[in-house]
C-alpha cells in the first residue's frame, strides 16, 4: 500500500495512510523504451490468464491501451501491449490474505489498524495509471487509488524478506504484502513503467475465490471460461 503526494494528478484524492514502499531509489527516466525482460525460466500463463488476454484483444476491452494481467493463484504479472503483444512476465509479491474483494474504506486508514484478513488483493478490471506516492518508489502504477492499491517495485531490506520470496521457486510464500502487487526492480522500470509512463491503461486481477465470470462479466459472452485453480 502507498499514499499519494499531496499536489499530484488532481483527480486523485488524498489519502491518509503510511506508505509501503522504499524511498532509497530514484525513477527511470521518463523516456526509456518497453522491452522484454528475459528470464532464464520464463513465466508460463495459465489457461485462465490465456482466455481473458485472447478475450481482451478480440473484444478490444483494453480500448488500445496497454494491459496487464496478474495472477493471484500462481503470484505471476503479464505484460502486454494495446496490441496484446507479449511483453514480459514476472513473479508478483501480493496481500497475505486471499479473496478478491477490499475491505469497504481500506484504502483510508492505517496500515496498522489492518488486521491479517484485511489485506487482500482485489480481484477485478481496473483503469490504472502511473502516479506519485510518499515514500521511497516515487512513482508507482496506482491500480485501485480509492483502496490504496498499487503495483510497484519490491521493497528491498524488509523483515519479510520480500526480495528472496519472489526468488523463490514456489508461489506459496508470495502472499505477504498489505494488497500491493511487488514486482522486481528491473521489471518494473524496464516493462510496466514504459508501458504506462505516457497514458493509463488496464489491469485485469484474476480472482482466486470467485469464478471468472462472476468477477469479469462480460466474459459470459466470449465463451466458457476455466475457474481459478486451487
Amino acid at each position: 500500500m502507498v499514499l499519494a503526494l499531496a499536489g499530484g494528478a488532481s483527480s486523485l484524492p488524498a489519502l491518509s495512510q503510511p506508505v509501503d514502499v522504499d524511498a532509497s531509489r530514484a525513477a527511470p527516466a521518463e523516456d526509456q523504451v518497453a522491452s522484454p525482460v528475459p528470464t532464464p525460466d520464463p513465466l508460463a500463463p495459465s489457461d485462465a490468464v490465456a482466455q481473458l488476454k485472447d478475450w481482451a484483444v478480440a473484444s478490444g476491452d483494453p480500448g488500445g491501451l496497454p494491459f496487464i494481467v496478474i495472477d493471484k493463484v500462481a503470484a505471476a504479472v503479464f505484460a502486454f501491449d494495446a496490441s496484446g503483444g507479449f511483453v514480459g512476465a514476472a513473479p508478483a509479491l501480493l496481500g497475505i490474505a486471499h479473496g478478491d474483494d477490499s475491505t469497504p474504506g481500506i484504502g483510508s486508514r492505517k496500515l496498522s489498524s489492518m488486521g491479517p484478513k484485511e489485506r487482500t488483493t482485489p480481484a477485478g478490471r481496473f483503469a490504472a495509471r502511473i502516479g506519485p506516492a510518499l515514500g521511497a518508489n516515487r512513482n508507482v502504477l496506482w491500480i485501485d487509488y480509492h483502496t490504496s492499491v498499487a503495483l510497484h517495485s519490491v521493497i528491498k531490506g524488509t523483515k519479510e524478506r520480500r526480495v528472496e520470496r519472489l526468488k523463490s521457486v514456489s508461489a506459496d510464500d508470495n502472499r505477504i504484502t498489505f494488497g500491493c502487487i511487488n514486482v522486481p526492480d528491473d521489471y518494473y522500470k524496464y516493462v510496466v513503467r514504459p508501458l504506462f509512463i505516457r497514458r493509463s491503461g488496464i489491469v485485469y486481477i484474476l480472482p482466486e475465490s470467485k469464478s471468472l465470470t462472476e468477477v469479469f462479466p462480460a466474459f459470459t459472452t466470449a465463451g466458457p471460461l476455466a475457474p481459478p485453480a486451487g
